[in-house]
């Protein structure tokens, strides 16, 4: 199991081995092609000790073999390279760093590597020896530096592998200045919000441990006494802040769903250990969101520059730390800046004095033959300032290549060395460096830690703050100016033209709050012009995209309600159109002017409304309706442009308004009124006439056929409840009239059976067979008569001359 686990972490380690190709016993072009390929067995160091070496001292150097071939490598032998004469320039040190071991001209101690030979197989090896042994002589009074490696040797007395490092001796008897040292502490990150809001990704709860990059660096400020000065983006504190203060969103790009997080603890944790380990140590802020300063004044956006600089902005910093910044200094991404972006530096960063930091490879050497110090002057556009230089070469070393365990060594030895090759180089010259790592920098655990504890403890080295070696007299040297082949590396010109276009909708959509303002953009926008984004093109393209979506979402909830259809009718020829204005923004108040402007205004005329009427303010969750007068000539569509402008401000607009259709008609109000008086009688009467239909046929299913009391049986006319009313036909004897007294009527001396009932098929008042259309009343003289009022029997008709109603007349 132990030996599964080891092949698992060796095989993570890989990338960091030292390569090196064969080229002994071989012509030299064969040597230069195998150069460029991968070593065959990857070799790294696991201890170097001790660090400083004095003559006395044991020295172990241990390390890692693998075998990196899918073959067997028989016969390996593993040997010790070296040099006893010390290392006698920076330029020569970097010469033995970046070259092959062989380049050691003596050969010490050697062993086989049997259980290497295996293919992926690793071994362990280590080399112990002495200063003794290897002949270490430091030059007269000042530290030495030693090269010393490991080569691997296969059957054939071929390199297939090896790694150069460096011992650094320390003489007895000391007779050099002190390297003069400031460390800047860089405490910045890449983005990770696109509006204020939304985090697009949760990487600053790994990066804010303490195992993740912002945590060690942090804790490796307060585990020494060492004095950093901190370069702090309030962008990253402002991000923290969020997490740290409640729930907050985490939105990936593409997700078809939002996140919610709980409230962080770790952010909280980590803003406190950096109070804490901040205390007593200088810093100062980057602008907000770490913009590429050089980008935005090739592309004329020097406002976005002094935004950043905005206290605003960099005051998070003040509310986390609990003090202003008391450093004045600005530091221009990688270091590099023409004097145009110099002089806005300038303007905003170094108003009250302070310094540029910039790299060191941006200068000449000094004029006066000296060894190059940090301190010197720049010229720019506003005159001369204050410049600290950091080492170039240093940066690279402590940067780059030490984010594993195996590569972290090299580092600290490589840091060690060069270190005390600048005090060996000119002992009796007073040295100053200053380091600042790259921004993003990320060691291996506890490497951070011991470069500031060698800084505090090498006897060739002094710490310093920042600021004094800022009073150092400055050297004279030569500035190179902005290199042109920098420029392809800069944010792109058509990320940089769409930030522009974004904010200005933005500054539009802006303009038109009132009151308290609670939603800003301008955060947001910094945070796109990051210089960051140079290495993430991709992702740049996706958070400007998504902030983009957000605003037009935004401004979206400022709108004119329209119907769905988009079309208002306006009957006749004038009229007034209703438009609808709601605000459904969450905790902001604005304020627009309604536009409405006809598209034909030969047919349509749309009056102007009083300022004060077109002027609507809204608040959360509000809505105002108005009423805009219209002059119609003629019968038709017309289309009306409705627009929100923003008050004074000369016809701008917000959003993109809406577009209706106004139908015009010939009727006007009166005419309308008239029309639908009309049709109400008509359908009163309707009404009415189905009342009474209804209660004759009530009164018809209850009928007896009996009239009213007192109506003589030959004179009843036909009516409800009279057996064959309406059927007898001219000349014919009307059925039921006999002569009798009570003839025809139920239970008055009719035959059994003889009882009358209502007709059956016949409507009530109807016209019987025989006699289509003719009034069957009961005649007075054999001759039959028409109903009085010319209506049909049972709706109100009464006999000729008596006065008296019918028996059939219920209404």
């Amino acid at each position: 199991m132990r030996r599964v686990k080891r092949a698992v972490a060796l095989a993570a380690l890989l990338p960091c081995f030292a390569l090196a190709a064969p080229t002994t016993l071989m012509p030299p072009a064969t040597a230069s092609a195998q150069a460029l390929q991968r070593a065959q067995v990857g070799v790294a160091l696991t201890k170097v000790s001790p660090k400083t070496v004095r003559d006395n001292s044991r020295i172990e150097i241990s390390g890692l073999a693998k075998n990196r071939t899918g073959e067997q490598l028989g016969g390996l032998t593993l040997r010790l390279r070296y040099s006893a004469q010390p290392v006698l320039s920076r330029s020569q040190l970097d010469q033995f760093a970046t070259g092959q071991p062989n380049l050691m001209p003596n050969v010490g101690p050697q062993q086989q590597l049997a259980s290497a030979a295996a293919p992926g197989a690793t071994q362990k090896w280590t080399f112990q020896t002495s200063a003794k042994a290897l002949r270490l002589n430091a030059p007269a009074g000042a530290p030495g530096v030693y090269p010393v490696g490991v080569e691997v040797l296969n059957s054939a007395q071929q390199v297939v592998g090896g790694l150069t490092t460096f011992l650094t001796f320390m003489p007895k008897q000391r007779h050099f200045k002190q390297v003069a040292v400031s460390w800047v502490w860089p405490l910045v990150d890449r983005m990770h919000r696109t509006d204020d809001q939304t985090f697009f990704d949760d990487a600053l709860t790994g990066d804010m441990s303490p195992d993740g990059r912002l945590g060690s660096l942090v804790d490796a400020a307060a585990a020494t006494d060492t004095p950093v000065t901190w370069g702090i983006d309030p962008a990253l504190l402002d991000d923290a802040q969020r997490m740290a203060s409640g729930e907050y969103t985490v939105e990936p790009f593409g997700a078809q769903k939002a996140t919610k997080k709980e409230k962080s603890a770790v952010a909280a944790a980590w803003l406190a250990a950096l109070k804490n380990a901040s205390k007593g140590d200088p810093y100062f802020t980057l602008p907000y969101g770490d913009p590429d300063v050089v980008a935005l004044i090739r592309h004329k956006m020097p406002r976005d520059i002094a935004v950043a600089f905005a206290a605003r902005n960099t005051g998070v910093a003040t509310q986390v730390l609990g003090r202003a910044a008391d450093a004045d200094v600005a530091w221009p991404p990688f270091g590099a800046a023409g004097p145009g972006t110099l002089e806005r530096l300038a303007e905003h960063a170094l108003k009250d004095g302070g310094s540029f930091l910039m790299s060191s490879s941006q200068f000449q050497p000094a004029q006066t033959g000296e060894l190059p110090n940090a301190a010197t002057k720049v010229r720019t556009r506003a005159g001369e300032q204050d410049a600290l230089l950091f080492d170039e070469k240093l940066n690279k070393i402590v940067s780059e290549g030490s984010r594993t365990a195996y590569g972290a060594l090299l580092t600290e030895q490589r840091f060690l060395a060069e270190t005390a090759m600048i005090a060996a180089e000119a002992p009796n010259q007073q040295r100053t460096v200053v380091v600042a790592p790259d921004r993003h920098w990320n060691p291996a655990p506890g490497l951070a830690e011991k470069l500031l504890k060698y800084t505090g403890d090498a006897a060739w080295l002094r710490e310093l703050p920042l600021d004094r070696i800022e009073s150092t007299a400055p050297q004279v040297r030569a500035f190179n100016g902005y290199p042109d082949a920098f420029e392809r590396f800069e944010v792109g010109d058509a990320h940089l033209a769409q930030i522009r276009a974004l904010a200005r909708r933005a500054a539009t959509f802006q303009s038109v709050m009132t009151n308290d303002v609670n939603i800003s953009y301008e955060r947001a926008l910094l945070r796109l012009t990051s210089v960051s984004w140079r290495a993430m093109p991709g992702r740049a393209k996706q958070s400007r995209n998504a902030l983009t979506h957000q605003l037009e979402t935004d401004m979206s909830r400022v709108r004119i309600v329209t119907t769905k259809n988009k079309r208002v009718l306006m009957g006749g020829s004038s009229g007034k159109l209703p438009v609808l204005v709601e605000n459904t923004l969450h905790n902001q108040s604005v304020k627009v002017r309604l536009v409405a402007t006809s598209e034909n205004t030969a047919k349509l005329q749309l009056a102007q409304l009083d300022p004060e009427e077109a002027v609507i303010e809204l608040r959360p969750g509000e809505r105002a309706q108005r009423w805009i007068p219209a002059q119609a000539a003629g019968n038709g569509n017309f289309r009306v442009r409705l627009d929100l402008a923003i008050p004074n401000s000369g016809g701008r607009t917000l959003g993109n308004g809406e577009t209706i259709t106004v139908v015009t008609t010939g009727y006007g109000r009166i005419a309308l009124l008239i029309t639908g008086g009309g049709l109400a009688v008509l359908f009163v009467g309707v009404g009415v006439r189905a009342i009474r239909a209804r209660r004759r046929r009530k009164a018809e299913a209850a009928g007896d056929g009996v009239g009213p009391a007192g109506t003589p049986p030959g004179t009843g006319g036909p009516g409800y409840g009279f057996p064959g009313a309406g059927l007898a036909g001219p000349g014919l004897p009307t059925p039921g009239l006999s002569g009798t007294p009570g003839a025809g009527l139920p239970g008055a001396g009719s035959p059994p059976g003889s009882a009358a009932g209502p007709t059956t098929g016949t409507a009530p008042g109807a016209a019987g067979p025989g006699a289509p259309g003719m009034d069957a009343a009961a005649p007075r003289d054999g001759i039959p008569e028409p109903a009085a009022d010319g209506n049909s029997p049972g709706r109100g008709g009464r006999t000729a001359g008596d006065g008296e109603p019918r028996g059939g007349d219920r209404d």
